[in-house]
């Protein structure tokens, strides 16, 4: 990739955007943009952030492409309608889409390390990071979500690491099908579920995946993963497998004797091919957040890191923005910020909740129709399974940002699906109904958990959630 490029990113503002561009800023490029947020007056402080770092921001009005030789980064869908597109067009500049732009940066770094799943990638992509950047290798890293060890007032929006050019480690998202562009020396997936493509898709893309890469780390607790490991194997390529699971000893990597702490977890980490054993912590709750730290031993194991020392460095990563991140307690009631969106992960963070006492009081909102229809009897089933009795699960109405999306299924059918097995279920018109039950319910003891993806104000409202407790 040749540097001392124009690039003008649209939408600059944006969780994926704006970590890329101070990548691709870091590689000796000039960058430009525009934001509708940016044009709205809403979030004056990333833009700020944004010119003071040397980007030049444009209104969301095309009249900052003008130049055949400008590369126009676009998100996934590209749309006539947008005028920095049709302005690009125009000009006869070059436009990429933000998932080509960041595997052409990927598939030229000489060493990668690619992270995909259904849940858990953000998490084990911070926690590579994270080794990787205490084992003194500088990688670059490109997360879907803020890691907290990177994070400081010069680098508020730390969802991406600027390192050398010979190490990109990089979130890989299967739901737009763009994980077929990479090409990764080691590919790590975590578990394959339901979530936005049929079962079929996902097996081709994740077993493209996996086929094109030097090391496949794979996770033996989950059927579609184990899947895609016996295929290498069959297919003669055994030793481009590095296998992980929970108390498994025929995996590569295994956990053992898992006990939770208030914060995080400690277990014992086994190693099958030398025999060793480790006693590990993570400052990080839950089990799946040590399914979590294997994928993500597994993943430098492969690059040559020590086993011991990625165990030491594990033991002071800080864990990722909005997952289950604590906003604070107050009058014996504690607020947490989390992502959970499907049932995968809703069932990881309602599992690892549980393992202390405490009421849960979960404002859920879904992150579209779609997904509720798709999924309704897994997310009744999901919450209803994993509730206590005095649990209450409270849910606005899906978020809905216009368009044609069949509304047919809406929160109300969860929760009277919920009530209808016993547990309790309440679906009001709006967050900020939600909000009022939920302060209104709140006692000394409880637990307030606020789930829900693809909008960045549930981090505030979860805020002004432990303010008015």
């Amino acid at each position: 990739m040749t540097h001392d490029v124009s690039y003008f990113f649209c939408g600059i503002g944006g969780s994926g955007m704006l970590p890329l561009a101070m990548i691709v800023q870091a590689q000796g490029n000039a960058i430009e943009g525009s934001d509708r947020a940016l044009d709205q007056g809403r979030t004056p402080a990333k833009f700020d952030w944004l010119r003071a770092h040397g980007v030049t921001l444009h209104p969301q009005d095309g009249s900052g492409v003008t130049r055949a030789e400008q590369i126009v980064v676009a998100t996934g869908a590209i749309e006539d309608t947008v005028p920095d597109i049709g302005a690009a067009k125009r000009a006869g500049a070059t436009i990429v889409t933000r998932p080509q732009l960041l595997s052409q940066l990927f598939n030229a770094a000489p060493t990668s390390v690619g992270v995909a799943g259904t849940s858990g990638k953000s998490t084990i992509t911070g926690m590579v990071a994270w080794i990787l950047h205490s084992a003194g290798r500088a990688p670059t890293v490109m997360n879907g979500a803020v890691m907290k060890n990177f994070a400081d007032p010069d680098h508020p929006f730390a969802s991406a690491l600027i390192g050398g050019a010979d190490l990109f480690v990089a979130e890989v998202d299967e739901s737009d099908g763009s994980i077929a562009r990479y090409d990764p020396t080691v590919a790590v997936v975590s578990n394959i579920s339901l979530d936005h493509k049929s079962m079929e898709e996902l097996r081709d893309l994740f077993g493209g995946f996996t086929g094109r890469a030097k090391t496949a780390v794979l996770n033996l607790d989950n059927l579609e993963t184990a899947a895609l490991a016996q295929t290498l194997v069959d297919q003669g390529r055994a030793d481009a497998v590095v296998t992980f699971a929970l108390g498994n000893d025929d995996a590569d990597l295994s956990a053992h004797d898992l006990k939770p702490l208030p914060t995080g977890m400690t277990f014992d980490l086994a190693e099958r091919s030398s025999g060793e054993r480790l006693k590990a912590t993570l400052n990080v709750p839950g089990a799946h957040n040590v399914a979590n730290a294997l994928a993500a031993l597994g993943a430098v194991r492969a690059l040559g890191v020590r086993l011991d020392e990625a165990v030491k460095a594990l033991e002071s990563f800080a864990g990722i923005r909005r997952r289950m991140e604590v906003v604070g307690t107050k009058n014996g009631v504690t607020v947490i910020d989390d992502f959970a969106h499907n049932p995968d992960k809703i069932a990881a963070t309602l599992k690892t909740l549980h393992a202390f006492d405490g009421r849960l009081l979960i404002l859920f909102q879904p992150h579209g129709f779609g997904p509720l229809k798709l999924m309704k009897r897994e997310f009744i089933e999901g919450f209803a399974g994993l509730m206590r009795p005095d649990d209450v699960l409270v849910m606005p109405e899906p978020v809905y940002y216009g368009g044609t999306t069949d509304r047919s299924v809406g929160s109300e059918d969860i929760a009277a699906g919920v009530r209808a097995l016993g547990r309790n279920a309440e679906a009001l018109h709006d967050r900020a109904a939600c909000g009022d039950r939920i302060v209104e319910l709140a006692q000394p003891g409880d637990r307030i958990i606020v789930m829900g993806a693809r909008d960045d104000t549930l981090s505030e409202f979860a805020a002004e959630l432990l303010a008015r407790l």
